[in-house]
């Protein structure tokens, strides 16, 4: 596949935050795909010039080719009008639309895959709307049965067994048949969108030193370890449980592709602290390709031309070989 075909959608996330003029930056940067920015267009340029960025934006429409120093929008209006840093409920909606023109335009094929911006899950849901996170959303709008969290940055890859829960609600939402599904998407991901042919998976016990033969738990003995064994069968490469306070050291590292953790808080810690402000989350499982910064908001950097791109650029980087493994594996 030419670098030339791929077609990236960018979504702006938070009108508020610092996702616009992360994305006005784009029209300057070079990218070995085609980028069409999804968001308001009168926003945008207004952060490129409140940031002193000179910008060119052209209204997208299908056909369109890339053109350098011009950023191809594709206008979904906001609610509300919009202050930098300044968040506002009745832009849920706004939000949300974006999201839904990304979906939309990948599984018709309009693009190749899509890459978003932060949102602010507090504000979607103070408007009314049940809002756990992206992950959740896309899993839904496709209607995908499971979904798999993973960020990769730093030498790393992190993928969850469990995602935005409450620490006590972990345990009782690790089951044998999620377990299973969560590593069956994994593997199959990591072979198919990362041409990998035969992954190696570390896997991360739930309680410390992986329950220290059921003396600190027996999850591990009872869900994990049986799972594991079966999977095993099936000629998936698995390591583990490993107890997750010696995991991340770089003799364990050196014998894994990915790394699965239990629970959103341990593994993301480590995988933040290798690479924040360069990594990028990625959602596996799912029938298309999305990535995302691994940031938020930054609500008191908006407009202030402070905000890093750098996340923003490795999950356009790496979503583009996503989309390039994913063909060459059809």
């Amino acid at each position: 596949m030419s670098a030339a075909s791929i077609r990236l959608a960018v979504t702006c996330g938070e009108p508020a935050g610092i996702g616009p003029e992360l994305v006005a930056l784009l029209a300057h940067r070079d990218s070995a795909a085609h980028l069409v920015a999804i968001g308001d267009k009168g926003l945008i340029a207004e952060r490129a010039r409140a940031i002193g960025l000179n910008l060119n934006v052209r209204d997208w429409v299908a056909g369109n080719t890339a053109s350098a120093g011009v950023l191809d929008v594709l206008h979904v209006p906001l609610a509300a009008p919009c202050v930098a840093g300044q968040v506002d409920p009745r832009n849920a909606s706004h939000v949300l639309a974006m999201l839904d023109a990304a979906i939309d335009g990948c599984v018709d094929g309009c693009f190749d895959a899509m890459v978003t911006a932060p949102v602010h899950k507090g504000v979607i849901n103070d408007a009314g709307v049940v809002f756990h996170g992206h992950t959740e959303y896309l899993a839904d709008r496709t209607g995908t049965a499971q979904v798999v969290m993973m960020l990769a940055g730093g030498g790393l890859r992190v993928a969850l067994a469990t995602t935005h829960l409450a620490l006590k609600d972990v345990p009782a939402a690790l089951t044998a048949e999620s377990l299973a599904t969560t590593l069956r998407i994994l593997h199959a991901d990591l072979r198919d969108k990362f041409g990998l042919a035969s992954p190696r998976i570390l896997i991360a016990g739930l309680n410390p030193h992986a329950g220290e033969g059921g003396h600190m738990g027996r999850e591990e003995i009872e869900i994990i370890e049986p799972v594991l064994a079966s999977l095993r069968a099936e000629g998936m490469n698995l390591i583990g449980p490993l107890p997750a306070d010696t995991l991340f050291t770089p003799h364990q590292l050196r014998r894994g592709d990915a790394v699965l953790a239990m629970y959103h808080d341990q593994g993301l810690p480590v995988l933040k602290y290798a690479s924040f402000g360069g990594g990028v989350n990625i959602t596996l499982g799912l029938p298309i390709v999305r990535t995302s910064v691994d940031h938020g908001t930054a609500l008191d950097l908006a407009g202030s031309g402070r905000g890093d791109p750098g996340s923003l650029y490795t999950a356009i980087d790496t979503a583009i070989e996503m989309v390039r493994a994913r063909k060459g594996a059809e």
